[in-house]
């Protein structure tokens, strides 16, 4: 099943701090047809990224970006009524603090596959 266009006009912030995964992930959505949002890098940049941006489908967020962790931009994102999927390198989801538990999380390598799968789930179903 080709899942070109899968998210055809959508817009999706990116936080990411490894530059190889941000831009592996900003590539695979701009082939579906994507707008992306960052990749931002760091929490403050994605926080000014979601309190500016006009409009927002959804997001895809490292959970450790450097020394800091993700989740005031989850918040910042559950004020906007954003939905979002978690990134991470972890074994499982344990770091995810409780009021964040249900949210989707993907493992680290991608599959590229599943990550559109989830994505376009994940805004359709918000």
């Amino acid at each position: 099943m080709a899942l070109r266009g899968a998210l055809a006009g959508r817009k999706v912030l990116v936080v990411e701090d490894n530059f190889l995964i941000a831009e592996h992930v900003r590539s695979v959505l701009l082939r579906e047809g994507c707008e992306v949002l960052g990749p931002a890098a760091r929490v403050a940049q994605a926080l000014t990224l979601v309190r500016t941006a006009e409009a927002l489908d959804g997001g895809l967020l490292d959970i450790n970006l450097g020394e800091e962790l993700c989740f005031p931009v989850a918040a910042a994102l559950a004020e906007r009524s954003v939905p979002w999927v978690f990134l991470t390198g972890y074994d499982g989801p344990a770091i995810v603090p409780a009021q964040f538990a249900e949210r989707p999380l993907l493992p680290k390598p991608l599959d590229e596959r599943r990550l559109i799968e989830v994505i376009k789930a994940t805004i359709e179903n918000a």
